[in-house]
């Protein structure tokens, strides 16, 4: 931060708009030329907007480098004019519940200040207002604690108080109408009896916090959400970028009622507590977009945990290269996925992005042309390009009859969610043989352990020959932060140099590391990607797979076939700057 910015300004009340342009040309962040033409532009109409609003609305340019003055920078440069520190808030860090008992949604609005954490001693206070100091003795008389102030941004703190006090008030609302009375866990079985009276799932308040949990989670990115009973209250984490946040801890009865709230919109049974459940709700994000999520319950120790996975309305139109698919792997599986029958074979752990990878490339497969038809289990997003059926297993509905019975449909491409036994290995290789294409899963470590799985599961090596066309085993790893990374050229060549030399398959390294700052949360991370392995079999592939391979002997002939092992996939994508070599090594097996 420039030295202008640490410098106290002697001022008292509110900040306007001419004495920010004033500040902000003394100090050297706009030009004389740029502040005439910021006043003259802010002149022309009069506005009930903050000032730093108003001014990063009009875009005054930096007289470093020319660029617009956005509503973070302004923020930050008037936190340091004021001798404050600057905060961008982060709403999962903020335990709402503390906030909403400092002071109340009217005082907060009337001040323009929102509490963003409270300590046993202090209180730190977000403003916009740094030189309006009126309301600090009241608040620290208030809520007995010292008050601390920081700066934030203007939009931020407005949306924040509606957003938090909304939620507070919504959650005392669910508590009072129903008590803090939850359903029985192993360690509460002796206070039933005491109170008959539970939430109810359409009482308003409950609805409120439901409809603010799933906005919330679609705001931060998040791929799944988690309501779990505690002890002493429940927990609700969100997982983003495949790593679980705390978001807000409530009373265990209005967990319980939100639970079965969602049940009720999921047509789950909402009166059974004691097996696990699957259901599906179909909704909006702010944007408009229609949102899918699979539903989970099981029971636990202290009540129903339930689990929401989050599907991106994007997945199935993301091309190759969004997905993270290198130009080497990208036509190798085009190429691959053209053929007219086989059996293609998806495999990694649970969370790889396997179903993102097989809806994507079924979708473009999908042309009116052709029958597309999966059976899946359960299935996971509705894509009204395919015709999906899903596994019931209480009906004796598994997939080698859900496979037996689309054969007779008349299927040109058919998707089968996972091959777990022979029964449906054999009912795959059997549509294979009689001119269908089949997409599967397997859970193997990496693409050739999936010719040996075949053969442990029963499949005779003449058959996987004649069917399997190719395994694409696949890992997520989260891409580093664009806003803060930096260059990472000694830490990171060695073990790069390790994994990539041998390959001679580098183009130049650009190695970067992760930092930190307020966009990523201070994790250097944002968004994931995927690592691929693609193995194509070949005539020399088939060879070794009639000869009772070993799985080292079947790896080394993919990799003379143009495979790139996942590990070398992610060393790549680190000396492209994309990821760490931490996270590579943390995902992906070790090339032997």
């Amino acid at each position: 931060m420039p030295s202008h910015a640490r410098v106290k300004t002697p001022h008292q009340g509110p900040v306007d708009w001419r004495r920010l342009v004033e500040w902000a040309s003394a100090d050297g962040l706009i030009t004389p030329e740029e502040a005439v033409r910021t006043v003259a532009r802010c002149a022309q109409a009069e506005s009930v907007q903050h000032p730093l609003v108003r001014l990063a609305s009009v875009a005054m340019r930096r007289a470093s480098d020319g660029k617009a003055l956005d509503i973070e920078t302004l923020t930050q440069w008037l936190a340091g004019r004021a001798g404050l520190a600057y905060l961008r808030i982060d709403p999962l860090k903020v335990d709402v519940g503390k906030v909403a008992d400092t002071m109340s949604a009217a005082y907060a609005e009337r001040h323009r200040v929102l509490p963003v954490q409270v300590t046993p001693t202090e209180v730190v206070v977000a403003t916009a207002e740094p030189f309006m100091t009126d309301w600090v003795d009241e608040v620290e008389r208030q809520a007995r604690r010292k008050v601390r102030r920081v700066v934030a941004n203007p939009t931020d703190i407005h949306r924040y108080t509606a957003e938090f006090f909304s939620l507070a008030k919504s959650v005392r609302a669910a508590q009072k109408s129903g008590g803090n009375v939850g359903a029985a866990s192993f360690e509460q079985l002796v206070e039933l009896g005491k109170s008959n009276k539970q939430l109810d799932a359409n009482d308003q308040g409950v609805v409120q916090v439901v409809d603010w949990l799933w906005q919330y989670a679609f705001d931060q990115r998040a791929s799944d959400i988690h309501l779990e009973p505690r002890r002493e209250q429940g927990v609700i984490r969100f997982r983003i970028d495949g790593v679980l946040h705390p978001v807000y801890q409530m009373p265990i009865g209005v967990l319980n009622a939100m639970t079965a709230r969602i049940k009720l919109l999921g047509r789950m049974d909402v009166v059974e507590k004691r097996r696990p459940q699957d259901g599906r709700i179909k909704t909006r994000n702010p944007r408009g977009d229609e949102i899918e999520m699979r539903l989970s319950t099981l029971p636990t120790a202290f009540g129903e945990k339930m689990v929401m996975r989050i599907f991106d309305p994007d997945t199935t139109v993301k091309d190759l290269d969004a997905l993270g698919f290198s130009a080497h792997d990208a036509q190798r599986w085009q190429a691959l996925v053209k053929r007219p029958h086989g059996i293609v074979l998806v495999t990694g752990p649970t969370g790889s992005g396997k179903t993102t990878t097989l809806y994507s490339t079924l979708r473009r497969l999908a042309t009116e042309e052709v029958n597309v038809s999966t059976v899946e289990d359960p299935i996971e997003m509705i894509e009204p390009a395919f015709n999906q059926t899903q596994v019931q297993t209480q009906l004796d509905f598994g997939f080698t009859e859900g496979l037996r019975a689309l054969m007779r449909q008349d299927p040109d491409i058919i998707m089968v969610g996972e091959i777990r036994d022979l029964q449906t290995a054999e009912m795959a290789v059997q549509a294979a043989l009689t001119g269908h294409l089949v997409f599967s899963t397997l859970h193997t470590n990496d693409a050739p352990s999936a010719i040996t799985r075949l053969m442990e599961l029963g499949v005779p090596a003449y058959l996987i020959n004649a069917t399997v066309l190719g395994v694409l085993a696949q890992r997520l790893v989260r891409t580093l932060c664009a806003q803060c990374k930096a260059r990472d050229e000694a830490s990171t060549r060695d073990a790069l140099d390790e994994v990539v030399k041998p390959w001679k398959v580098n183009g130049g390294y650009r190695p970067y590391k992760a930092v930190g700052c307020v966009d990523c949360r201070m994790t250097g991370f944002m968004g994931r990607m995927g690592l691929y392995e693609l193995l194509t079999v070949s005539d020399a592939f088939k060879d070794k797979v009639n000869q009772q391979p070993s799985i080292d002997a079947l790896r080394r002939q993919a990799v003379a076939d143009g495979m790139r092992p996942l590990r070398l996939a992610g060393g790549l994508r680190v000396a492209e700057g994309l990821t760490t070599m931490d996270e590579v090594l943390l995902t992906t097996p070790p090339i032997d």
